[in-house]
């Protein structure tokens, strides 16, 4: 049974800095895609980072050059290291493990249950 388990919300200051993780566990973890989305208050949610199985790293305009995602294989962890933080990063934050096919039967998705991030003074 496929299980993403996230760790490291919490609360910050603006321009602080956390780093969120995220253990798969239950999936072959070098078939998916893996990233991290957030979903604000009101908002739909968005996507922020993935990293690929085969290196490639993708980011949301908004947190270009703050956001590091990082991927240990070996591990089966994905993780998402954030500075400067900014009120409007405040948000639940979903790992998120995408596998893709031609065939659109064994197209995955998983979903970890959420962390809260808030930034605030």
């Amino acid at each position: 049974q496929a299980q993403l388990m996230e760790s490291g919300g919490g609360l910050v200051q603006p321009g602080g800095s956390l780093r969120l993780s995220c253990a798969a566990s239950g999936i072959t973890f070098n078939d998916y895609v893996m990233g991290w989305y957030r979903q604000a208050p009101g908002k739909q949610r968005e996507l922020v980072a993935v990293f690929g199985s085969n290196g490639w790293t993708n980011y949301v305009d908004s947190v270009k050059g703050r956001f590091t995602i990082s991927r240990d294989n070996a591990k089966r962890t994905v993780q998402l290291h954030m500075n400067s933080l900014k009120p409007e990063d405040t948000a639940v934050y979903y790992c998120n493990a995408h596998r893709g096919s031609p065939v659109a039967a064994f197209i995955r998705d998983f979903w970890g249950q959420g962390t809260q991030v808030t930034v605030s003074s």
